[in-house]
């Protein structure tokens, strides 16, 4: 038998002391097992509890007409999905999280720990880009703040550093005639990692444009922002004029790679395509709320 340490944190402090004490050691057990375990046969001297949904602050979901959103890093994706707020304010950030694994999944994955863990393919980053989600996070003597888009730094990093932990995510609130959508390209029907994701978000004022941003998954390193390409995308499709030329704005911001799930310039074809049809959602979708699974099969 091998003993290790079981934390199990009730509290924000005790998680945060943990962390602070134990940083490099403990595990996400599921993770740790999957990339060491088979091959280096070690075992994890600690082991975090993911009963983290014990503490109130990372298991809040409030909205509020004035203040936005407060979206605890811990709260579960089906809650995210079935919150009737969520769908009618965010449709793209919901819809992002619908997608993330099957419904078992989504009963313990959570917006946070998706974009806590790193990867450039996550569904909910470019979402959380596109509608300029700021994360604080917690340090033992003060609160830092940063942007959604410059949480991951490279694949499988974050700006997280030992004895740090997030603890929740805040959206403004959509301004009138504003709404935001998510579109992903995958090479299964289910349960598949992004190929191309792309997160957008707009407001307009009759056909102008007053506000937009979009955010790219899988084409690059980290994800990454481009809010001109969401302009021109709309500005073009609403006057029928070269309606590819604002998707190709948005392949330009990407820096894709050659792997056993598509080309890099395949990538960059999607990202334009999948752009061009996240931008039109919102636009249509700025009066009403939709929420659908928007799985991309076919380009």
């Amino acid at each position: 038998m091998h003993a290790i340490n079981y934390e199990a944190p009730s509290t924000l402090d005790q998680a945060v002391s943990i962390l602070k004490t134990h940083g490099r050691e403990r595990s996400s057990v599921l993770r740790w097992h999957r990339h060491h375990y088979p091959v280096a046969r070690r075992r994890p001297p600690h082991r975090a509890s993911g009963r983290v949904k014990k503490i109130k602050e990372l298991c809040t979901l409030s909205f509020d007409a004035k203040k936005g959103l407060r979206l605890g890093a811990a709260v579960p994706c089906i809650e995210i999905y079935e919150n009737e707020q969520m769908r009618r304010h965010y449709p793209g950030l919901t819809e992002a999280a619908h997608l993330i694994g099957s419904l078992q999944v989504q009963n313990r994955a959570s917006v946070g720990g998706n974009l806590c863990n790193g990867s450039p393919a996550a569904d909910t980053t470019p979402a959380l880009i596109a509608l300029g989600a700021r994360a604080p996070n917690r340090r033992p003597q003060r609160r830092a703040r940063s942007p959604g888009r410059y949480v991951v730094v490279s694949p499988g990093r974050t700006v997280l550093q030992p004895g740090e932990l997030l603890v929740e995510l805040l959206i403004a609130p959509p301004p009138p005639h504003s709404s935001d959508a998510y579109l992903r390209f995958i090479p299964r029907n289910e349960m598949d990692i992004a190929v191309v994701g792309v997160g957008a978000a707009l407001t307009l004022d009759g056909d102008k444009v007053t506000a937009a941003r979009i955010g790219l998954g899988a084409v690059a390193a980290t994800p990454a922002a481009r809010d001109e390409g969401c302009r021109r995308a709309h500005r073009e499709e609403a006057r029928r004029r070269e309606p590819r030329s604002g998707g190709r704005a948005a392949s330009e911001a990407t820096s894709p790679i050659d792997d056993m799930r598509g080309t890099a310039e395949y990538r960059r074809h999607s990202t334009g395509v999948l752009t061009r049809r996240a931008v039109a959602i919102a636009a249509d979708a700025r009066e009403k709320v939709t929420t659908t699974k928007n799985h991309i099969r076919h380009i």
